[in-house]
């Protein structure tokens, strides 16, 4: 699907407030109520907008800490990546996961209350994950800069 002016317009209201009703939007965009909600409909449909959601804070939940793991496997076999990355997407705590290219094959965001939580991460889940070879974990110091608004 190419985005015009119009629908970029739309993208950019909603990843500032997906709680917007279609009026408001449509008086911000410049749109009548009823072309504006087509288009968020073909954006929907077309997968553009993947999904609505609250962004809950880390903090309010009591997991402050963000650790950013880096974890290479012993076989980069499709099945062995298969496996492991199935069973990364079960636990709440990983918040991210990436396939890499680099001297790692993974790099995971996880989020602890504190270093004794982080510890039992990494024993109980990390470390245990299927063929896993090594992890190397650093904690971050702060938020420097987290956008959720993808630019258009």
């Amino acid at each position: 699907m190419a985005l015009d002016a119009l629908d970029k317009s739309i993208l950019h209201e909603l990843q500032v407030d997906g709680r917007m009703s279609n009026a408001d939007l449509a008086e911000k965009v410049g749109l009548s109520q009823s072309a504006c909600l087509r288009r968020v409909r073909a954006l929907e449909d077309h997968g553009v907008i993947e999904q609505y959601a609250a962004l809950v804070s880390q903090g309010a939940a009591g997991l402050l800490q963000n650790v950013f793991v880096q974890i290479t496997l012993k076989s980069q076999e499709s099945h062995d990546l298969e496996v492991f990355e199935a069973k990364v997407q079960e636990h709440p705590q990983v918040m991210e996961c990436y396939l890499m290219t680099g001297a790692s094959d993974y790099m995971i965001r996880v989020i602890v209350a504190d270093a004794a939580d982080y510890e039992k991460l990494h024993r109980q889940f990390l470390t245990c994950l299927p063929g896993v070879d090594r992890v190397v974990s650093s904690f971050a110091l702060r938020t420097v800069r987290k956008k959720t608004e993808v630019p258009l």
